[in-house]
């Protein structure tokens, strides 16, 4: 049984697979002075890169664990995310509000994919 790390640091791993399924770090924005929109477009393209670099893509998403910080970004969010959701491939997904790391965050995703 082999666990593949990647891009590790000492307090985490950015991917991590094991028997074929791997599991991204949590993605936020790459601009996070941007409103929930742009926040969501550059969280989803970081999981599309992230997810190419360890060989899968959106199509193999088995869970997406979605924290926003308030509720109220709830619909401009899944607006992005529908857009991005290749038709009938949707993940098992869940969303909640949390406390962000940083207050300016609006958006943080934790993903599940196959390899």
């Amino acid at each position: 049984m082999s666990i593949k790390r990647f891009e590790t640091k000492q307090r985490m791993s950015r991917a991590v697979i094991h028997n074929n399924t791997v599991y991204l770090c949590g993605q936020v924005a790459a601009d996070a002075s941007a409103d929930i929109t742009g926040q969501t477009e550059t969280t989803l393209a970081k999981i599309d890169d992230l997810l190419a670099s360890v060989g899968s893509d959106k199509t193999k998403l088995l869970s997406v664990t979605i924290y926003v910080s308030s509720m109220e970004h709830f619909q401009g969010m899944n607006a992005v995310w529908d857009a991005w959701v290749p038709e009938g491939l949707a993940p098992a997904r869940a969303c909640v509000e949390a406390k962000m790391a940083r207050p300016e965050l609006l958006v943080e995703m934790s993903v599940i994919a196959a390899v």
